[in-house]
């Protein structure tokens, strides 16, 4: 398991500098100036201010340098400082990453507890009309976008029943629902479907049979075996989620005005502000890959026959 973990973790470490090189190309290559950005609400400003500007900021050097002079920031610590605010890149993305962990958890707990029960039932009764509802919503679910789903929460939840605030805000926790809702729909239909085939898959192996031939009833061939095995699954997914949902909360915050740190990039995308920009896609990368390393090693702990066939 040791060995496993250091290999994973090495070849993680090109992968990050990779998506750091990329990302820093990127910003650099856009076609906006920053400082263009910065002036546009100053009226007519003189190119010798913004050569200043350009030089006060490092902008004015070559490609290579700037990255060497970002990159060596990033491992010491040092994301910068935003060309909008001022304030410290690093601050300011820890100061907006507590909701975006808020609307995550919650989230995945609509989503175990919408998915698991759906995913059982649908596999229990298959090919039957309850199987081909769960289905057909599933499907419609998986299939509508995430914004699509947010809009037609606003209509029905806030505008036609008043049942929930429009606008979102991490100190009132009613106005995480809708955001949630529309993060589980998607997620909560793509489970559903996925657990479906796994429950499916366990109840034609032989130890299903075997049970059911010694009278066991199915609750307990659910409940006791099956479910069992499911977790693993659930689990392995889960973590994975966590991952690409702290990255890809973007247009849902910005729709319901959650002050996450998705909403943080589409402002910084909107402003220019590259600092901002480049530490955000960082850091999602960061988290995402150590993510999917949680989820590689939680599979290799909790499924025995991937341990015996290391040891092997």
């Amino acid at each position: 398991m040791k060995k496993y973990f250091l290999s994973r973790l090495i070849q993680l470490v090109p992968i990050l500098f990779g998506i750091t090189f990329l990302t820093f190309g990127m910003m650099q290559f856009a076609a906006t100036d920053a400082v263009d950005i910065i002036y546009e609400q100053s009226g007519s400003v003189s190119e010798e201010i913004k050569a200043a500007k350009r030089a006060e900021l490092g902008l004015d050097q070559s490609f290579l340098i700037q990255y060497g002079r970002w990159l060596g920031g990033v491992l010491s610590g040092d994301m910068g400082r935003s060309f909008i605010s001022g304030k410290l890149v690093f601050e300011t993305f820890v100061d907006k990453l507590p909701a975006t962990i808020e609307l995550m958890l919650v989230s995945i707990l609509l989503t175990i507890f919408v998915a698991t029960p759906l995913g059982i039932l649908s596999a229990v009764n298959q090919n039957r009309p309850l199987d081909y509802l769960i289905r057909g919503l599933s499907f419609v679910g998986n299939s509508m976008p995430n914004f699509f789903a947010g809009l037609l929460l606003i209509y029905f939840l806030a505008l036609k029943l008043n049942l929930l605030p429009i606008m979102s805000g991490a100190e009132n926790l009613s106005s995480v629902i809708m955001p949630a809702l529309t993060l589980t729909i998607a997620m909560g239909a793509k489970y559903t479907r996925q657990i479906r085939a796994v429950v499916l898959e366990e109840l034609d192996k032989p130890y299903v049979t075997g049970a059911r031939s010694r009278g066991v009833d199915e609750f307990t061939i659910l409940t006791k075996s099956v479910l069992r095995s499911t977790l693993i699954m659930i689990i392995t997914l889960l973590a994975l989620s966590m991952g690409s949902l702290l990255g890809g909360t973007a247009i849902v915050e910005t729709i319901f005005m959650w002050d996450g740190v998705g909403k943080m990039a589409v402002d910084a995308i909107l402003m220019r502000d590259y600092p901002l920009i480049q530490a955000y896609v960082v850091w999602m990368a960061i988290i995402y890959v150590l993510m999917n390393l949680a989820a590689d090693l939680l599979y290799h702990w909790l499924d025995p026959r991937v341990r015996y066939g290391e040891m092997s």
